[in-house]
């Protein structure tokens, strides 16, 4: 597999410096929310006429996360309406810009959580983007400089234009469908995986078994490490071990998460609701780190610094993953036969699957059918 260093290379070699649009851009169907409490609605949007060093891409699937169901019914606080969300974008190359290399119209292609950075700070120039110094551009709901201060549209929608440099390679052995959740879900739990050097010999806990935490199970026992997943109900006990794990805690159960205490090297916490770190603490080894990938949605109690301090243990998080780190993740689910399970649903169902979302009602990951935007209801509002 090529080192993230060469894959970064290549996906962002210089370019002449960006032309300029050439017409007023095209519309396309679109489904997002025009307030915080209108739901999901038919929509029109006008996508820019691609640069020179951009690529036009025909959506064929577009993930649906959590993260969406926060932004669009206002959770996050105010947002740029009306806002068409979707980070987890698959789909096929349209057109190229005259500068971009590396891209063919046919390709199968994903636009994962950011479609812009500065490129030019410290944590850019290392492959990190998503920890860009002045702000990465997000993939929807962000203001984008480089286009007058546009606001971003997200992937539920026909098409979607995006500079080369932030669009990544779907190979071939990957269902395209199944691809997306991977642009999101897949890096988030990767990227920690790897900074931690998960492997062979290596013991893994994975906290909640959700969009997030399937993922972190498979990836992790893909590396070959030992996996442990931590669930309140042995209901799931069942599912964990048929995505790979080798060990399921019932953390309502005292003595079971007793026994786990001081076996695991790494811990990836996907769990989005309020809950106690210092359970997960208690079953690291010496120098075991403890990674927040979820935001929860209510105060946590405090981290215990005692527990920290007398085994050496990391408190972090993580977010995502940068460019090159991105297309790691795609050719290693692709080599190594992972990917999410999903369930594919279309644009009028849009909002019943952000209510099944929300009741944890899935198995793991909502992927919608682009396609299905054409036969969906009459734009409500056109936005320019």
């Amino acid at each position: 597999m090529p080192s993230a260093d060469t894959i970064r290379e290549n996906l962002l070699e210089e370019r002449p410096g960006r032309g300029t649009p050439s017409g007023d851009g095209s519309e396309v169907r679109a489904y997002g929310a025009t307030s915080a409490s209108s739901g999901l609605v038919p929509l029109t949007l006008t996508r820019r006429e691609p640069q020179a060093d951009d690529v036009e891409i025909d959506i064929e699937f577009c993930g649906l996360c959590h993260s969406d169901v926060h932004a669009t019914r206002g959770e996050w606080g105010e947002r740029p309406w009306p806002l068409v969300p979707g980070h987890e974008i698959v789909g096929r190359v349209r057109r190229t810009g005259s500068a971009v290399r590396g891209f063919a119209v046919g390709d199968h292609v994903g636009v994962g959580c950011m479609v812009d950075s500065c490129r030019e700070c410290a944590r850019c120039r290392a492959g990190l983007e998503q920890y860009c110094e002045r702000g990465m551009v997000a993939t929807y709901g962000a203001p984008d400089p480089r286009h007058g201060g546009e606001v971003t549209q997200g992937g539920y929608s026909e098409r979607i234009v995006v500079d080369a440099a932030y669009v990544l390679r779907i190979p071939a052995a990957l269902d395209p469908a199944a691809a997306a959740p991977i642009l999101c879900a897949g890096i988030t739990t990767y990227s920690p995986l790897r900074r931690f050097g998960v492997g062979p010999g290596r013991r893994v806990g994975v906290v909640g078994l959700g969009g997030l935490g399937h993922m972190a199970v498979k990836l992790a026992a893909a590396m070959g490490a030992e996996v442990t997943v931590f669930t309140r109900t042995d209901a799931k006990v069942a599912d964990a071990a048929q995505l790979g794990a080798h060990r399921v805690v019932v953390t309502t159960d005292t003595a079971q998460l007793e026994a786990a205490a001081g076996t695991l090297d790494v811990v990836l916490d996907t769990v989005a609701a309020p809950h106690d770190p210092n359970d997960y603490l208690s079953v690291l080894r010496f120098d075991g780190a403890l990674v927040a990938l979820s935001l929860p949605s209510g105060d946590m109690p405090p981290v215990r610094a005692g527990a920290l301090i007398r085994r050496r243990l990391t408190y972090t998080g993580s977010l995502i993953g940068g460019i090159a780190e991105t297309q790691e993740v795609l050719d290693f689910c692709a080599e190594h036969g992972v990917a999410p399970q999903i369930e594919v649903v279309t644009a009028e169902s849009l909002n019943e699957a952000y209510d099944r979302m929300v009741a944890s009602d899935v198995k793991y990951r909502f992927v919608l059918d682009a396609a299905s935007l054409r036969g969906a209801g009459a734009p409500s509002r056109r936005e320019q």
